[in-house]
Protein backbone atom coordinates (compact mmCIF):
# COMPACT_ATOMS: atom_id res chain seq x y z
CA UNK A 1 0.00 0.00 0.00
CA UNK A 2 1.64 2.88 -0.95
CA UNK A 3 2.36 6.30 1.65
CA UNK A 4 -0.54 9.18 2.04
CA UNK A 5 0.03 11.58 -0.47
CA UNK A 6 -0.26 15.09 0.61
CA UNK A 7 -3.10 15.83 -2.55
CA UNK A 8 -4.97 12.90 -0.89
CA UNK A 9 -4.68 14.84 2.73
CA UNK A 10 -5.69 18.04 1.64
CA UNK A 11 -8.94 16.37 -0.27
CA UNK A 12 -9.28 14.58 3.41
CA UNK A 13 -9.41 18.00 5.08
CA UNK A 14 -11.10 19.75 2.47
CA UNK A 15 -14.30 17.32 2.53
CA UNK A 16 -14.28 17.35 6.72
CA UNK A 17 -13.91 20.93 7.74
CA UNK A 18 -14.62 20.15 10.93
CA UNK A 19 -11.78 17.56 11.84
CA UNK A 20 -9.41 19.97 13.76
CA UNK A 21 -6.82 17.05 14.89
CA UNK A 22 -5.69 13.84 13.54
CA UNK A 23 -4.03 10.59 15.12
CA UNK A 24 -1.67 8.85 13.72
CA UNK A 25 -1.56 5.69 14.46
CA UNK A 26 0.80 2.03 14.39
CA UNK A 27 0.22 -1.00 16.02
CA UNK A 28 2.60 -2.51 18.19
CA UNK A 29 3.13 -6.11 18.81
CA UNK A 30 0.16 -6.79 21.12
CA UNK A 31 -1.86 -4.69 18.62
CA UNK A 32 -2.28 -2.03 21.33
CA UNK A 33 -2.24 0.94 18.87
CA UNK A 34 0.81 3.92 19.41
CA UNK A 35 1.64 7.22 18.29
CA UNK A 36 0.82 10.51 17.89
CA UNK A 37 -1.44 13.19 17.62
CA UNK A 38 -1.00 16.50 15.26
CA UNK A 39 -3.30 19.47 14.29
CA UNK A 40 -5.16 19.50 11.37
CA UNK A 41 -2.55 21.77 9.74
CA UNK A 42 0.61 19.64 10.18
CA UNK A 43 -0.86 16.62 7.96
CA UNK A 44 1.19 17.87 5.26
CA UNK A 45 4.09 17.75 6.43
CA UNK A 46 3.66 14.43 8.11
CA UNK A 47 2.42 13.29 4.20
CA UNK A 48 5.63 15.06 2.96
CA UNK A 49 8.20 13.51 6.03
CA UNK A 50 6.44 11.49 7.91
CA UNK A 51 7.22 11.25 11.83
CA UNK A 52 9.45 9.89 13.85
CA UNK A 53 9.18 7.28 17.06
CA UNK A 54 11.44 5.38 18.55
CA UNK A 55 12.05 1.40 16.97
CA UNK A 56 11.55 0.37 20.41
CA UNK A 57 7.54 1.24 19.94
CA UNK A 58 8.24 -2.61 18.90
CA UNK A 59 9.48 -2.95 22.28
CA UNK A 60 6.69 -2.13 24.61
CA UNK A 61 4.80 -5.00 26.26
CA UNK A 62 0.71 -4.64 27.57
CA UNK A 63 1.97 -1.90 29.89
CA UNK A 64 3.76 0.14 27.96
CA UNK A 65 8.09 -0.50 29.22
CA UNK A 66 10.76 -1.27 27.13
CA UNK A 67 11.74 -4.64 27.09
CA UNK A 68 15.23 -4.21 27.10
CA UNK A 69 16.12 -7.74 25.84
CA UNK A 70 14.28 -7.07 22.52
CA UNK A 71 17.31 -5.10 21.70
CA UNK A 72 15.42 -2.29 20.02
CA UNK A 73 15.93 0.16 23.14
CA UNK A 74 18.71 1.58 24.82
CA UNK A 75 21.26 -1.30 23.67
CA UNK A 76 20.82 0.32 20.07
CA UNK A 77 20.75 3.75 21.41
CA UNK A 78 16.91 3.69 21.17
CA UNK A 79 17.00 5.37 17.94
CA UNK A 80 14.24 6.86 15.94
CA UNK A 81 12.77 5.83 12.85
CA UNK A 82 10.44 6.89 9.87
CA UNK A 83 6.84 6.14 10.02
CA UNK A 84 4.76 6.97 6.85
CA UNK A 85 0.82 7.37 6.87
CA UNK A 86 -0.86 5.08 4.21
CA UNK A 87 -3.12 5.96 1.71
CA UNK A 88 -6.80 5.05 2.11
CA UNK A 89 -6.44 4.48 5.74
CA UNK A 90 -6.95 8.85 6.46
CA UNK A 91 -10.51 8.64 7.97
CA UNK A 92 -12.75 10.05 10.33
CA UNK A 93 -13.44 9.24 13.89
CA UNK A 94 -16.83 9.95 14.05
CA UNK A 95 -17.13 9.17 18.07
CA UNK A 96 -14.39 11.06 19.28
CA UNK A 97 -14.91 14.75 20.01
CA UNK A 98 -18.23 14.75 18.29
CA UNK A 99 -16.30 13.97 14.98
CA UNK A 100 -13.60 16.91 15.06
CA UNK A 101 -11.00 13.91 15.52
CA UNK A 102 -9.64 12.04 12.23
CA UNK A 103 -7.47 8.94 12.11
CA UNK A 104 -4.56 7.66 9.68
CA UNK A 105 -2.38 4.20 9.88
CA UNK A 106 1.00 4.25 10.04
CA UNK A 107 3.71 1.85 8.86
CA UNK A 108 7.75 2.26 9.98
CA UNK A 109 10.46 2.55 7.28
CA UNK A 110 14.32 2.33 7.79
CA UNK A 111 16.08 5.58 6.33
CA UNK A 112 16.48 4.23 3.45
CA UNK A 113 12.82 3.58 3.22
CA UNK A 114 12.96 -0.02 3.50
CA UNK A 115 10.32 -2.12 5.91
CA UNK A 116 11.26 -1.91 9.37
CA UNK A 117 11.71 -5.85 10.38
CA UNK A 118 9.77 -5.92 13.78
CA UNK A 119 6.78 -3.71 12.59
CA UNK A 120 3.86 -5.80 12.29
CA UNK A 121 2.45 -4.97 9.45
CA UNK A 122 5.68 -5.13 7.60
CA UNK A 123 5.92 -8.95 8.76
CA UNK A 124 2.35 -9.82 7.08
CA UNK A 125 3.61 -8.03 3.82
CA UNK A 126 6.48 -10.15 3.79
CA UNK A 127 4.14 -12.91 4.03
CA UNK A 128 2.39 -11.70 1.13
CA UNK A 129 5.50 -11.13 -1.20
CA UNK A 130 6.38 -14.90 -0.54
CA UNK A 131 3.27 -15.92 -1.87
CA UNK A 132 2.76 -13.39 -4.96
CA UNK A 133 5.81 -15.17 -6.10
CA UNK A 134 4.09 -18.43 -6.31
CA UNK A 135 1.50 -15.99 -8.08
CA UNK A 136 -1.21 -16.21 -5.10
CA UNK A 137 -2.99 -14.11 -3.47
CA UNK A 138 -5.06 -14.34 -0.29
CA UNK A 139 -8.71 -13.27 -0.03
CA UNK A 140 -8.82 -13.01 3.80
CA UNK A 141 -12.03 -12.04 6.24
CA UNK A 142 -12.06 -11.48 10.07
CA UNK A 143 -14.28 -12.77 13.02
CA UNK A 144 -13.79 -10.94 16.02
CA UNK A 145 -16.01 -11.45 19.30
CA UNK A 146 -16.13 -9.32 21.78
CA UNK A 147 -18.12 -8.22 25.67
CA UNK A 148 -19.84 -5.35 26.37
CA UNK A 149 -19.32 -4.53 30.14
CA UNK A 150 -21.36 -2.47 32.75
CA UNK A 151 -18.46 0.14 34.13
CA UNK A 152 -19.38 -0.38 37.20
CA UNK A 153 -17.89 -3.22 38.95
CA UNK A 154 -19.53 -5.70 41.28
CA UNK A 155 -19.12 -5.00 45.11
CA UNK A 156 -16.20 -7.27 45.07
CA UNK A 157 -14.66 -5.40 42.19
CA UNK A 158 -15.20 -7.30 39.55
CA UNK A 159 -16.32 -7.24 35.98
CA UNK A 160 -20.19 -7.81 35.11
CA UNK A 161 -22.32 -7.76 32.32
CA UNK A 162 -24.13 -4.43 30.87
CA UNK A 163 -27.83 -3.78 31.96
CA UNK A 164 -30.39 -3.45 28.67
CA UNK A 165 -30.93 0.74 27.82
CA UNK A 166 -34.04 -1.05 26.85
CA UNK A 167 -35.43 -2.50 30.10
CA UNK A 168 -32.77 -2.09 32.76
CA UNK A 169 -32.17 -5.71 33.30
CA UNK A 170 -28.64 -7.12 33.71
CA UNK A 171 -28.00 -9.65 30.66
CA UNK A 172 -27.71 -13.55 32.32
CA UNK A 173 -28.43 -15.84 29.88
CA UNK A 174 -26.34 -16.76 26.22
CA UNK A 175 -29.69 -16.15 24.18
CA UNK A 176 -27.11 -17.31 21.06
CA UNK A 177 -28.05 -15.31 17.66
CA UNK A 178 -30.99 -13.79 19.54
CA UNK A 179 -32.45 -11.06 17.59
CA UNK A 180 -34.12 -9.54 20.83
CA UNK A 181 -30.86 -9.38 22.30
CA UNK A 182 -29.47 -7.69 19.04
CA UNK A 183 -32.62 -5.23 19.41
CA UNK A 184 -31.63 -4.24 22.81
CA UNK A 185 -28.34 -2.93 22.00
CA UNK A 186 -30.07 -1.57 18.88
CA UNK A 187 -28.48 1.97 19.30
CA UNK A 188 -24.75 0.77 19.99
CA UNK A 189 -24.90 -1.23 16.90
CA UNK A 190 -26.19 1.33 14.62
CA UNK A 191 -23.72 3.46 15.80
CA UNK A 192 -21.10 0.73 15.29
CA UNK A 193 -22.51 0.87 11.60
CA UNK A 194 -22.38 4.20 11.04
CA UNK A 195 -19.02 4.96 12.04
CA UNK A 196 -17.92 1.74 10.24
CA UNK A 197 -19.26 3.04 7.11
CA UNK A 198 -17.59 6.46 7.35
CA UNK A 199 -14.33 4.71 7.87
CA UNK A 200 -14.94 2.38 4.29
CA UNK A 201 -14.72 -0.68 6.68
CA UNK A 202 -16.64 -3.80 5.19
CA UNK A 203 -19.03 -4.78 8.01
CA UNK A 204 -20.62 -7.49 6.91
CA UNK A 205 -22.63 -9.39 9.64
CA UNK A 206 -23.21 -8.71 13.72
CA UNK A 207 -24.67 -11.28 15.94
CA UNK A 208 -25.05 -12.07 19.26
CA UNK A 209 -23.09 -14.69 20.78
CA UNK A 210 -22.83 -17.36 23.13
CA UNK A 211 -22.39 -15.33 26.64
CA UNK A 212 -24.10 -12.73 28.73
CA UNK A 213 -23.38 -9.23 26.77
CA UNK A 214 -21.02 -11.10 24.39
CA UNK A 215 -21.21 -10.01 20.43
CA UNK A 216 -19.09 -10.99 17.06
CA UNK A 217 -18.84 -8.50 14.40
CA UNK A 218 -17.40 -9.99 10.65
CA UNK A 219 -15.77 -8.24 7.98
CA UNK A 220 -16.50 -9.25 4.44
CA UNK A 221 -13.67 -10.64 2.44
CA UNK A 222 -11.18 -9.06 0.78
CA UNK A 223 -8.32 -9.73 -1.68
CA UNK A 224 -5.72 -7.47 0.16
CA UNK A 225 -4.78 -8.77 3.90
CA UNK A 226 -3.39 -5.93 4.56
CA UNK A 227 -6.08 -4.15 4.29
CA UNK A 228 -8.28 -7.07 5.73
CA UNK A 229 -6.16 -6.70 8.99
CA UNK A 230 -6.45 -2.89 8.69
CA UNK A 231 -10.21 -3.27 9.23
CA UNK A 232 -9.49 -5.49 11.90
CA UNK A 233 -7.76 -3.31 14.04
CA UNK A 234 -9.59 -0.20 13.28
CA UNK A 235 -12.77 -1.83 14.08
CA UNK A 236 -11.41 -3.01 17.47
CA UNK A 237 -10.97 0.82 18.25
CA UNK A 238 -14.08 1.70 16.67
CA UNK A 239 -16.05 -0.67 18.85
CA UNK A 240 -14.39 0.23 21.83
CA UNK A 241 -14.54 3.92 21.65
CA UNK A 242 -18.63 4.02 20.91
CA UNK A 243 -19.14 1.46 23.32
CA UNK A 244 -17.49 4.29 26.07
CA UNK A 245 -20.39 6.90 24.19
CA UNK A 246 -22.99 4.67 24.95
CA UNK A 247 -22.23 3.97 28.73
CA UNK A 248 -20.46 0.53 28.49
CA UNK A 249 -17.22 -1.00 27.93
CA UNK A 250 -15.60 -3.40 25.36
CA UNK A 251 -13.11 -5.85 25.83
CA UNK A 252 -11.58 -8.31 23.53
CA UNK A 253 -9.91 -9.64 26.24
CA UNK A 254 -9.66 -13.51 25.70
CA UNK A 255 -11.16 -14.84 28.51
CA UNK A 256 -12.86 -12.33 30.85
CA UNK A 257 -15.05 -14.56 32.78
CA UNK A 258 -13.46 -18.04 33.93
CA UNK A 259 -16.89 -19.82 33.37
CA UNK A 260 -18.12 -18.69 30.30
CA UNK A 261 -17.04 -18.42 26.59
CA UNK A 262 -13.66 -16.74 25.63
CA UNK A 263 -13.35 -14.47 22.70
CA UNK A 264 -11.86 -15.48 19.37
CA UNK A 265 -10.69 -14.36 16.21
CA UNK A 266 -11.83 -16.37 13.58
CA UNK A 267 -10.31 -16.32 9.76
CA UNK A 268 -11.51 -17.07 6.65
CA UNK A 269 -8.93 -17.76 3.80
CA UNK A 270 -8.52 -18.52 0.16
CA UNK A 271 -6.26 -18.13 -2.36
CA UNK A 272 -6.62 -16.50 -5.91
CA UNK A 273 -3.90 -17.41 -8.57
CA UNK A 274 -3.13 -14.70 -11.47
CA UNK A 275 -6.14 -15.46 -12.87
CA UNK A 276 -8.56 -14.91 -9.96
CA UNK A 277 -9.31 -18.37 -9.60
CA UNK A 278 -9.77 -19.80 -6.20
CA UNK A 279 -6.90 -22.40 -6.05
CA UNK A 280 -8.49 -24.43 -2.78
CA UNK A 281 -11.53 -25.04 -5.26
CA UNK A 282 -11.84 -28.18 -7.35
CA UNK A 283 -11.57 -27.80 -11.05
CA UNK A 284 -14.26 -31.13 -10.92
CA UNK A 285 -16.47 -29.25 -8.11
CA UNK A 286 -15.58 -31.83 -5.40
CA UNK A 287 -16.75 -30.59 -2.03
CA UNK A 288 -13.41 -32.06 -0.93
CA UNK A 289 -11.77 -28.76 -2.51
CA UNK A 290 -8.44 -29.19 -4.48
CA UNK A 291 -4.83 -30.49 -3.83
CA UNK A 292 -3.89 -26.99 -3.33
CA UNK A 293 -6.37 -26.88 -0.45
CA UNK A 294 -4.78 -30.52 1.22
CA UNK A 295 -1.29 -28.66 0.78
CA UNK A 296 -2.18 -25.41 2.81
CA UNK A 297 -4.69 -27.44 5.79
CA UNK A 298 -1.37 -29.92 5.92
CA UNK A 299 0.96 -27.03 6.67
CA UNK A 300 -1.24 -24.82 9.28
CA UNK A 301 -1.63 -28.32 11.24
CA UNK A 302 2.07 -28.88 11.28
CA UNK A 303 3.18 -25.49 12.36
CA UNK A 304 -0.01 -24.74 14.73
CA UNK A 305 1.84 -26.22 17.97
CA UNK A 306 4.54 -23.37 17.05
CA UNK A 307 2.34 -20.54 16.23
CA UNK A 308 0.30 -20.71 19.79
CA UNK A 309 2.70 -17.61 21.28
CA UNK A 310 0.76 -15.83 18.01
CA UNK A 311 -2.71 -17.37 18.93
CA UNK A 312 -2.58 -16.70 22.30
CA UNK A 313 0.01 -13.77 23.13
CA UNK A 314 -0.52 -13.35 26.81
CA UNK A 315 -1.45 -14.85 29.87
CA UNK A 316 -5.26 -14.49 29.93
CA UNK A 317 -4.69 -15.75 26.29
CA UNK A 318 -4.59 -19.42 27.55
CA UNK A 319 -7.49 -19.49 29.83
CA UNK A 320 -9.86 -19.54 26.72
CA UNK A 321 -8.28 -23.18 25.63
CA UNK A 322 -11.05 -24.81 28.14
CA UNK A 323 -12.91 -28.15 27.14
CA UNK A 324 -16.53 -27.64 25.96
CA UNK A 325 -16.49 -23.80 25.36
CA UNK A 326 -16.04 -24.91 21.43
CA UNK A 327 -12.32 -24.00 21.67
CA UNK A 328 -9.81 -26.05 19.51
CA UNK A 329 -6.90 -27.58 21.85
CA UNK A 330 -5.55 -29.91 19.09
CA UNK A 331 -4.51 -29.50 15.31
CA UNK A 332 -7.32 -30.94 13.64
CA UNK A 333 -9.63 -30.24 10.15
CA UNK A 334 -12.96 -31.35 9.16
CA UNK A 335 -15.56 -30.29 6.80
CA UNK A 336 -18.28 -28.18 7.67
CA UNK A 337 -17.29 -29.22 11.39
CA UNK A 338 -16.97 -26.23 14.39
CA UNK A 339 -15.68 -28.98 16.34
CA UNK A 340 -11.96 -28.90 14.82
CA UNK A 341 -9.42 -26.19 14.77
CA UNK A 342 -9.62 -25.77 10.86
CA UNK A 343 -12.88 -25.75 9.28
CA UNK A 344 -13.52 -26.11 5.60
CA UNK A 345 -17.00 -24.39 5.35
CA UNK A 346 -19.78 -25.53 3.26
CA UNK A 347 -21.02 -23.61 0.44
CA UNK A 348 -20.13 -23.12 -3.76
CA UNK A 349 -17.18 -24.77 -4.83
CA UNK A 350 -15.84 -20.86 -6.37
CA UNK A 351 -15.99 -19.96 -2.78
CA UNK A 352 -13.68 -22.94 -1.07
CA UNK A 353 -11.64 -21.93 1.59
CA UNK A 354 -10.24 -22.48 5.18
CA UNK A 355 -11.75 -20.70 8.43
CA UNK A 356 -8.96 -20.86 10.88
CA UNK A 357 -10.29 -20.99 14.74
CA UNK A 358 -7.99 -20.84 17.24
CA UNK A 359 -6.63 -17.75 18.00
CA UNK A 360 -8.35 -15.38 20.69
CA UNK A 361 -9.72 -11.83 20.40
CA UNK A 362 -6.62 -10.19 21.82
CA UNK A 363 -4.09 -11.93 18.86
CA UNK A 364 -2.41 -8.76 17.04
CA UNK A 365 -4.28 -9.11 13.75
CA UNK A 366 -0.83 -9.03 11.32
CA UNK A 367 0.57 -11.55 13.10
CA UNK A 368 -2.30 -13.63 12.94
CA UNK A 369 -2.40 -13.67 8.84
CA UNK A 370 1.34 -13.26 8.44
CA UNK A 371 1.53 -16.90 10.94
CA UNK A 372 -1.28 -18.32 8.75
CA UNK A 373 -0.27 -17.40 5.69
CA UNK A 374 3.62 -18.24 6.19
CA UNK A 375 1.86 -22.25 7.31
CA UNK A 376 -0.02 -22.23 4.27
CA UNK A 377 3.09 -21.35 1.49
CA UNK A 378 4.85 -23.72 3.78
CA UNK A 379 2.80 -26.76 2.88
CA UNK A 380 2.25 -25.67 -0.25
CA UNK A 381 6.01 -25.10 -0.51
CA UNK A 382 6.76 -28.94 0.80
CA UNK A 383 3.68 -30.32 -0.76
CA UNK A 384 2.37 -31.81 2.70
CA UNK A 385 -0.23 -34.61 3.40
CA UNK A 386 -3.15 -33.63 5.94
CA UNK A 387 -4.38 -36.46 8.05
CA UNK A 388 -7.67 -37.53 7.36
CA UNK A 389 -10.49 -35.34 7.96
CA UNK A 390 -12.34 -35.36 11.23
CA UNK A 391 -16.25 -36.78 11.09
CA UNK A 392 -18.33 -36.03 13.85
CA UNK A 393 -17.08 -34.66 17.40
CA UNK A 394 -13.40 -33.92 17.29
CA UNK A 395 -13.29 -33.20 21.02
CA UNK A 396 -14.51 -36.84 21.85
CA UNK A 397 -12.12 -38.29 19.40
CA UNK A 398 -8.34 -36.18 20.34
CA UNK A 399 -6.89 -34.99 23.65
CA UNK A 400 -5.56 -31.57 24.05
CA UNK A 401 -2.21 -31.30 22.82
CA UNK A 402 -2.22 -27.80 21.79
CA UNK A 403 0.29 -26.54 24.81
CA UNK A 404 -1.78 -24.48 27.45
CA UNK A 405 1.54 -23.01 28.94
CA UNK A 406 2.88 -19.28 27.52
CA UNK A 407 6.38 -20.59 27.89
CA UNK A 408 6.24 -23.64 26.40
CA UNK A 409 4.60 -21.42 23.55
CA UNK A 410 7.67 -19.34 23.33
CA UNK A 411 9.97 -21.91 23.78
CA UNK A 412 8.28 -23.79 20.08
CA UNK A 413 7.94 -20.49 18.15
CA UNK A 414 11.81 -20.09 18.63
CA UNK A 415 12.36 -23.55 17.60
CA UNK A 416 9.94 -23.71 14.47
CA UNK A 417 12.46 -23.11 11.79
CA UNK A 418 9.98 -22.90 9.27
CA UNK A 419 8.56 -19.57 10.80
CA UNK A 420 11.69 -18.07 11.58
CA UNK A 421 12.63 -18.10 7.90
CA UNK A 422 9.39 -16.59 7.33
CA UNK A 423 8.49 -14.49 9.88
CA UNK A 424 12.44 -13.24 9.81
CA UNK A 425 14.98 -14.26 12.76
CA UNK A 426 15.05 -10.89 13.79
CA UNK A 427 11.65 -10.40 14.57
CA UNK A 428 11.30 -13.98 16.27
CA UNK A 429 13.90 -12.76 18.52
CA UNK A 430 11.82 -9.64 19.17
CA UNK A 431 8.77 -11.35 19.56
CA UNK A 432 10.15 -13.64 22.14
CA UNK A 433 11.86 -11.56 24.22
CA UNK A 434 9.16 -9.12 24.37
CA UNK A 435 6.65 -12.07 25.29
CA UNK A 436 8.84 -13.86 27.81
CA UNK A 437 9.67 -10.86 29.75
CA UNK A 438 5.87 -9.94 30.37
CA UNK A 439 5.64 -13.53 31.19
CA UNK A 440 8.19 -12.95 34.04
CA UNK A 441 6.42 -10.21 35.25
CA UNK A 442 3.24 -11.97 35.59
CA UNK A 443 4.76 -14.68 37.98
CA UNK A 444 5.81 -11.74 40.16
CA UNK A 445 1.66 -11.07 41.01
CA UNK A 446 0.23 -13.49 43.07
CA UNK A 447 -3.15 -13.81 42.86
CA UNK A 448 -6.41 -13.72 45.27
CA UNK A 449 -7.15 -17.21 44.69
CA UNK A 450 -3.61 -18.29 45.53
CA UNK A 451 -4.15 -16.98 48.94
CA UNK A 452 -7.55 -18.20 49.39
CA UNK A 453 -6.07 -21.96 48.27
CA UNK A 454 -2.56 -21.78 49.88
CA UNK A 455 -1.97 -19.00 52.58
CA UNK A 456 -3.24 -20.78 55.73
CA UNK A 457 -3.58 -24.42 54.07
CA UNK A 458 -0.13 -25.19 53.20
Amino acid sequence: MPPLSADQAREFLARHPAIDSIDLLISDLNGVMRGKRIPRDKLDKVCRDGINLPASVFALDINGHTIEATGLGLASGDGDRICRPLEGTLLPSPWLRNGRQGQVLMTMVEPDDSPFFADPRQVLSRQLQRLHERGLTPVAAVEMEFYLLDRERTPEGWIQPPRSPRNGERASQSQLYSIDELDEYAAFLEDVQRAAELQNLPLDTALKECAPGQFEITLGHCNDALRACDSAVLLKRLVKGVALNHGFEATFMAKPYGLEAGNGTHVHLSMLDASDRNVFAADNGDLLGSQTLHWAVAGLLELMPASMAIFAPNLNSFRRFQPGLYVPMAPTWGFDNRSVALRIPSGNNDARRIEHRVAGADVNPYLLLAVLLASIEHGIAEQLTPPAPVEGNAYEQFGPSLTNSWQQAIDLLEACEPLKSALGREFVHVFAANRRAEREQAMQTVSQLEYAWYLRHV
